[in-house]
């Protein structure tokens, strides 16, 4: 466990994993975050700039949220991420659904390479089992 100061307020703390921010501060930002969540849920189309005045947060925290995938506009909603590979509008997260797709694809591609057969598992069930001699 180490002690640091918080990028909030400034007192020190015990920081243990996360955001370097002592516990009252983090109470705070979660509040921030429940009443930024309510305020889209009632004003879906309201603009980044009228969001974060209303709710004293910065842009750069609601942009956050949106990247942790925490917060996310709908589709009628003038605002919009870019996507971090192609640049693509996204809603939520730090990528589009297509390059999610090929992200995932990648992966598997990564696990289980193509043209290489994955051999059947061989029954073993019946050569475990215990046989009796008819008398």
């Amino acid at each position: 466990m180490d002690v640091k100061n918080c990028k909030g307020c400034g007192r020190l703390f015990n920081y243990m994993y996360g955001p370097q921010l002592c516990p009252a501060c983090a109470d705070d930002l979660e509040k921030k975050f429940q009443n930024v969540k309510e305020f889209l849920r009632l004003n879906p189309k309201a603009s980044l700039k009228d969001i974060a005045e209303v709710n004293e947060v910065s842009t750069k925290q609601i942009r956050q949220w949106v990247r942790e995938e925490r917060l996310s506009f709908t589709e009628d909603s003038q605002i919009a991420m870019e996507c971090e590979m192609c640049g693509g509008k996204v809603l939520t997260g730090r990528f589009c659904a297509k390059c999610k797709a090929n992200l995932q694809n990648g992966f598997n591609n990564a696990v289980r390479p193509k043209g290489v057969a994955v051999a059947p598992k061989k029954n073993t069930r019946d050569k475990d089992k215990m046989r009796y001699l008819e008398r």
